[in-house]
């Protein structure tokens, strides 16, 4: 057997149904093979970077119940998936990746030259601290059971991408049919002998905690996001009338109800950010506590609260904010809380909660010619009982979606979330559509959809239910603010004057319908269309007067300082 063709039926085995690639010459052998074993189907992009975050996209938005692959070729193709490799690794979303290498004996190995092979590269090296494994195979024999373990490793602990590079000789090379059907065989045996990975334990310490506290508050991180127990457990908290919060990551699917208050942080919603100040326990389950949550000052963080930290990755506990740390699966725990009776609260504590939001949940955009708030309360509205997908990029944009959006059952937003990846949102809405069959709305600003615009290209070639939401403020908005800022409004790199390119003819060249609104009223006649008929949409909405968050955190002030300044009328 081909080793290329072993490389296809391990995947297949694997339930590896999508794949994303650019072609190039070292790669042609595994893109042959599995087009033509024809398990796994391949969707090739027109870069490299954007089949790294469509790959990504199947398990975020399977909870990682399934793997996508990427493949690029040696040299550019390799260091153009980094990125896409980075953002697996930072928000620990399990993902296979493979790169074309060239010959064995083209290799420079231990030479002092930079490069012996056309296109050689060191791609192993340069991602060894970004994949929880990364091998480059030399002996053709070793990669049935190389592939395999890359997959297993991918997925267990705290998940992550891994990288398999493989020389072309390699890819063609004839190895022994056995040393596949061995691999094949044990796939099949761990499938009928899974069982459940989480063990319940005892966690009475925190039940007690939480039954004795008078303001709890949970604050759900992205360690949590892809818990099975996840929505049984937010149901049993609004039961309970227990509030609790979400962290960016966190609020990707942390569904709606009563008790959810909002996302926390820098740019969270007011009403979160004061049940955090003012909560006398905070569970933290599953989220690392960056500075964008906690702000600068992380003394004043939750002031009044008794703050306990539940995470896989021990070296998370009690990093930046120190706490009393549960160093446990998150699935461990949740489905030991589920087995526990809350305590029913009185209700005084989300009551107090829903009257702050009553006042500080407001439209701060008003004042603009059309308000973030309105549009993203709109798609809230229209989307409320469908199945959708949404994705943000990063800028202003995602700040605005992760404040207002609210997700339902059978729907997710999906982020970059450590990295903060510009061009992330148009390519990764591909992976997320093949992943769900569901509609996505991909959202994005007028700097982040040009990173991998030509990624329109494969939205309309394959007739997909993508609308692109482009807020177009003419600038790099989020930059742009932080000049103004702290630069007295000098606006280098980030502004040129109101120039812009026309996103309308670039659409048409891509052969993607389009509309440019310029108000309220008729963004919502654009979204009501997609949802009659979900073809390929780009929607550019005009908003040049959109240059800031509201609210934001300023350096050095607590959370519940956000500019501006709301003062509570007596």
């Amino acid at each position: 057997m081909k080793v290329s063709d072993a490389v296809a039926k391990i995947l297949a085995a694997n339930n590896v149904t999508y794949g994303f690639e650019l072609i190039g010459g070292m790669i042609t052998h595994l893109v042959d093979s599995i087009n033509q074993y024809g398990k796994t189907k391949l969707i090739s992009m027109h870069h490299e970077q954007g089949a790294a975050f469509a790959a990504g996209a199947i398990a975020r938005a399977s909870n990682h119940k399934q793997l996508g692959v990427a493949l690029g070729t040696s040299g550019p193709g390799a260091t153009n998936l980094i990125t896409g490799i980075a953002d697996c690794w930072l928000d620990s979303h399990p993902c296979i990746f493979l790169t074309g290498q060239v010959n064995t004996h083209e290799l420079k190995g231990e030479l002092g030259i930079r490069q012996q092979g056309f296109q050689e590269l060191d791609s192993v090296a340069l991602v060894d601290s970004i994949t929880k494994y990364a091998v480059q195979t030399l002996d053709p024999n070793l990669l049935p059971k190389q592939l395999q373990f890359a997959i297993d490793v991918a997925l267990e602990g705290r998940p992550g991408p891994v990288l398999l590079d493989i020389p072309m000789d390699v890819q063609r090379a004839e190895i022994d049919d056995y040393l596949v059907e061995e691999v094949l065989s044990a796939i099949e045996q761990n499938k009928k002998s899974a069982i459940a990975t989480h063990q319940l334990q005892r966690y009475d310490n925190l039940i007690e905690y939480v039954n004795q506290a008078k303001k709890p508050l949970f604050l759900l991180g992205g360690g949590a996001a892809n818990s099975k127990f996840l929505e049984g457990f937010l149901d049993d908290l609004s039961n309970a009338n227990i509030p609790y919060v979400s962290s960016l990551k966190g609020s990707e699917k942390v569904i709606v109800t009563d008790s959810y208050f909002g996302m926390i942080g820098a740019y969270g919603t007011r009403t979160a950010n004061y049940a955090l100040q003012n909560c006398d326990l905070l569970v933290v389950l599953g989220s690392r506590l960056d500075v964008r949550q906690t702000g600068a000052k992380v003394e004043k963080f939750a002031k009044n609260a008794k703050i306990i930290q539940v995470d896989l990755d021990k070296s998370q506990l009690s990093n930046r904010v120190k706490c009393e740390s549960i160093h446990a699966n998150i699935d461990d725990v949740l489905s030991f809380l589920s087995t526990q009776e809350l305590a029913q609260k009185t209700g005084a504590w989300n009551l107090e909660l829903k009257e702050k939001e009553s006042f500080l949940g407001i439209d701060e955009y008003s004042d603009w010619s059309i308000s973030p708030f309105q549009l993203f309360s709109c798609l809230n509205e229209k989307f409320r009982d469908k199945s959708v997908q949404y994705v943000a990029d990063v800028g202003n944009n995602q700040m605005w979606a992760a404040h207002t959006l609210r997700i339902h059952k059978n729907q997710a937003c999906h982020h970059s979330g450590g990295l903060g990846a510009m061009g992330f949102a148009l390519p990764t809405g591909i992976g997320l559509h093949y992943a769900t069959n569901d509609a996505v709305v991909v959202i994005t600003g007028d700097g982040g959809i040009q990173l991998n615009i030509q990624e329109l290209d494969i939205i309309a070639r394959e007739d997909l239910p993508v609308m692109i939401v482009l807020m177009n403020n003419y600038s790099l908005g989020m930059v742009r603010g932080f000049q103004e800022l702290y630069f007295d409004g000098r606006n280098s790199s980030t502004y040129w004057g109101g120039y812009g390119c026309d996103f309308q003819k670039i659409s048409q060249g891509y052969q993607t319908q389009s509309v440019r609104v310029a108000s309220f009223q008729e963004f919502e006649v654009a979204v009501s269309q997609f949802i009659k008929n979900p073809t390929p949409l780009l929607v550019e909405v005009i908003m040049q007067d959109a240059r800031e968050c509201r609210p934001r955190l300023e350096y050095g002030n607590t959370l519940d300082q956000q500019s501006p300044q709301i003062v509570e009328k007596k």
